[in-house]
């Protein structure tokens, strides 16, 4: 397990999450980036703990980025917009946040926490409440599992912050955070939610933090002995690489803040063997002919054959050159409750949910 987060470790980790990502969770190369400038600047490392090190009683808050990778990553941003939702948060509540925790470790959304807990002068928890990255809010173990999703706040480039106080579902939430995203400019901080030590630790996916850091120096590795890197990936996360070959078609459009499409894959020695991939920011079910290899809360990951790096929904495009690895959900995912909310029926899909073996950790 990691205790902390310094420049040497955030390609290591970038490359994880955007394993983990699914396809989602904001750029890793942008938010990397951010966060080497911030630990440049701070002049030291970002202090990780364990979920069961925070008292029960303290205050914790999950946070992360909303709206779609196709805005976010070509917005403009301050860089504070979290921290700022941090703040109001604690003078909204008159109590102080004891740590930072976050919201999905796929994707970007793995590195702009480290940026807020050094902003902040906070720990981050390792841990995340989804093991991946997922579309909408009330897709997490938080809400899941029974936390309240307000008090939560969001706040944009230009110093709006906005708090709900009370709110009748995580449903409710998510639609409502939706809009005012969009009225942000397709991107904004988000903090939520705000619950006791006790509470994150009855609900959290432990240690993924440690995991993405695993994931993508074994990535890195293979990269520098020109090795191929998608097999060795799968492996290390309980999974298998199921598909290989070429993107010959994206179909993709941003609507109500979502980056949604899919895309086809024909295989190298067979053009006419294709495999679909449908996305809603991150890949949720992969077929070949009719029958479903693998759908959500498993993963489903392209990553390039060239140098295994995870590639983003909104990166999608002819040609590409990929591996479809599809890995185990972490075992929180995968409970009646969790199918309920993230399972295939809940996107829309009529086909039922066949679990890999085993999990993701």
């Amino acid at each position: 397990m990691i205790e902390s987060v310094t420049l040497d470790d955030t390609i290591a980790i970038a490359v994880g999450a955007g394993i983990l990502g699914t396809g989602g969770g904001g750029s890793t190369y942008l938010n990397r980036l951010r966060l080497n400038k911030e630990l440049r600047s701070q002049g030291r490392a970002v202090s990780v703990i364990q979920a069961d090190d925070v008292p029960d009683d303290a205050l914790v808050c999950a946070v992360g980025g909303m709206g779609a990778p196709t805005v976010s990553n070509e917005k403009l941003q301050e860089g504070q917009e979290i921290k700022r939702a941090v703040l109001a948060l604690e003078d909204h509540l008159r109590r102080k946040i004891y740590a930072i925790v976050i919201g999905e470790i796929g994707g970007g959304n793995a590195l702009g926490p480290m940026i807020t807990a050094l902003q902040c002068g906070l720990p981050v928890v390792d841990g995340d409440s989804m093991g991946r990255a997922f579309p909408e809010l009330q897709m997490d173990t938080f809400m899941i599992y029974g936390l309240a999703p307000a008090p939560f706040a969001l706040a944009d480039a230009h110093g709006n912050v906005a708090i709900f106080p009370r709110m009748g579902s995580a449903e409710q939430a998510e639609a409502f955070a939706r809009s005012l995203t969009i009225e942000m400019g397709g991107s904004a901080g988000l903090v939520m939610p705000v619950m006791s030590g006790a509470e994150m630790k009855a609900t959290i996916i432990r240690d993924t933090l440690s995991l993405a850091k695993r994931i993508g120096e074994a990535a890195l590795d293979c990269r520098a002995r020109s090795v191929e890197p998608a097999e060795t990936v799968a492996a290390l996360c309980n999974g298998e690489v199921i598909f290989t070959g070429k993107i010959v078609d994206v179909n993709r459009r941003t609507v109500e803040g979502f980056a949604r499409g899919r895309l086809k894959i024909s295989a190298f020695d067979d053009f006419n063997q294709q495999m679909e991939i449908d996305f809603q920011n991150e890949n949720l079910i992969a077929r070949v002919g009719d029958r479903a290899l693998c759908t959500v809360p498993d993963l489903i990951t392209l990553v390039s054959l060239e140098d295994g790096e995870a590639i983003g929904t909104e990166s999608l495009r002819y040609g590409l050159r990929v591996a479809v690895l599809a890995m185990p959900a972490p075992k929180e995912l995968k409970t009646p409750e969790a199918l309920a909310v993230v399972g295939p029926r809940a996107f829309g899909y009529g086909v039922e949910f066949r679990p890999m073996a085993g999990d993701l950790l």
